[in-house]
């Protein structure tokens, strides 16, 4: 019975490499092996594939929440300032004349701060609404920042920093906060690498 079995593995595989198509051996990321209680091994394949697929999936966003954006408030009294920053070999490298924003908290907002900031995954183009409501701003030269008249509200207060010592790369910060009515709040947009 076992050898009727191994010759058509054996035609099967010629038959597969004839036809052009290729073994390919997948890549097993923490790939750990066990015994069960027979006496077989298995392999842990968690995580296979997360690397391959991450890059190449981009993320469709959820319908734009008109009525959650409605409901904001547009004035107020309040000050968010701080200072971007990542700190890289115990060296603070600062956001210097970086364009920062402020992202008010919603179901849109949340999605992108799960699956792009938190996930590192492409989404989809940004509805142009959203522009609407974003506050913008710009740090000074010592990576100090701050927004004026901003409502009472949550929000995401969103930078970049250019790391020269980390190859040139870009670090995208994201910073959930609370603004409570007429109040400054100092925050610190930073990371550690």
């Amino acid at each position: 019975m076992i050898r009727p079995f191994i010759r058509f593995l054996l035609a099967f595989s010629l038959l597969l490499s004839l036809s052009g198509c290729n073994h390919v051996e997948l890549p097993f990321f923490n790939n750990k092996t066990s015994q069960t209680q027979d006496g077989t091994s298995t392999v842990d394949v968690n995580g296979v594939g997360n690397d391959v697929t991450s890059q190449k999936i981009v993320i469709k966003r959820i319908a734009f929440p008109s009525d959650e954006y409605a409901r904001l408030k547009t004035s107020g009294n309040s000050t968010v300032k701080g200072l971007i920053f990542v700190t890289y070999n115990g060296q603070q490298i600062t956001g210097r004349q970086t364009r920062l924003y402020l992202n008010p908290v919603t179901s849109y907002s949340n999605q992108w701060y799960r699956e792009s900031y938190l996930g590192g995954h492409k989404m989809e183009k940004v509805d142009k609404r959203l522009f609407n409501y974003l506050k913008f701003t710009a740090s000074n030269s010592n990576g100090q920042f701050a927004f004026y008249g901003v409502p009472a509200g949550k929000y995401y207060v969103v930078g970049t920093v250019t790391c020269s010592q980390c190859g040139g790369k870009n670090i995208s910060i994201a910073r959930r906060v609370t603004v409570d009515g007429s109040n400054t709040i100092s925050v610190d947009l930073s990371k550690s690498l």
